[in-house]
């Protein structure tokens, strides 16, 4: 069912993760919080959604959350941004405090919910897409479809050999066999999600998650997929995962990113996918 829907939705961020694989690196700093290239990987994000309008964020937190708090503070805007309209208003959802540890990705979700609206922007916090677009004209798409997700995938990294989702021609994402022969990408992290998701039948976390549940995200989705409700695209642009300090490190020593949005243009692709 199409949701009414104008403008740009809001977003919400995940930065709740302990980042165990990158100690002792996150022992004294929360990963999203990590530099590539001079900058925090969270910021790559907030100065893309201010470039594509979007006004409000909601950013997770657990792991030492109060340097994030204490560094974005409840408004950004990148210096160079003169249209104060372009400012972010960020809010959070302090999963640390409310709970003692994150609540993993669905049970974040579900407990911020009242907060995000019909529709939502969702990345993490620690992957660097520099030229991801939070396309309002995605938005309106989604918006006007009956798509439960829309996902945004990436070839896979070395990391990441099998993948986690198949792709069809019409552009939905399949919840493949084990033995499915056709292949497989990995979810980007970035996605458009609708409420909905968060409801029975495909999710049975009460409202605004109460008694902080701890859920993952992919068994919703996988649900979802199976009705035939998650749509998909390809997403050709630079991207990694930075889950480890090796990645982290690798990352850094590439040529230093240049700040401005078309240095970054990622090509994106739903009929047509070329392995």
């Amino acid at each position: 069912m199409a949701t009414p829907f104008s403008g740009c939705p809001r977003a919400m961020l995940l930065a709740a993760g302990r980042g165990e694989r990158m100690r002792p690196l996150t022992d004294v700093c929360p990963k999203p919080l990590l530099r590539v290239h001079g900058q925090p990987l969270l910021t790559w994000h907030l100065q893309a959604l201010a470039r594509a309008g979007v006004a409000d964020v909601l950013i997770n937190t657990a792991w030492l959350g109060g340097a994030i708090r204490e560094l974005y503070g409840h408004q950004y805007g990148h210096a160079s941004m003169l249209d104060k309209r372009r400012m972010l208003t960020i809010s959070y959802s302090n999963e640390g405090e409310d709970f003692g540890a994150a609540l993993e990705t669905a049970g974040g979700i579900a407990r911020a919910l009242p907060q995000l609206g019909p529709i939502f922007w969702l990345a993490a916090g620690d992957v660097f897409a520099p030229g991801f677009a939070f396309d309002a004209g995605a938005a309106r798409h989604f918006a006007a479809g009956d798509a439960l997700a829309h996902l945004w995938l990436v070839p896979n990294p070395p990391q990441h050999p099998k993948g986690d989702f198949g792709l069809s021609g019409e552009g939905r994402a399949l919840n493949l066999p084990k033995d499915d022969p056709r292949p497989r990408y990995t979810y980007s992290t970035m996605a458009l999600l609708r409420a909905e998701l968060f409801a029975p039948p495909w999710c049975d976390i009460p409202p605004g998650n109460p008694q902080g549940v701890r859920a993952p995200l992919g068994p919703l989705l996988r649900r979802a997929m199976d009705a035939g409700r998650v749509s998909a695209e390809l997403y050709s642009g630079l991207w990694a995962d930075v889950g480890t300090p090796e990645r982290l490190a690798a990352l850094n020593a590439q040529a230093p990113a240049r700040r401005s949005a078309a240095a970054y243009t990622g090509r994106t692709r739903s009929k047509e996918i070329r392995r």
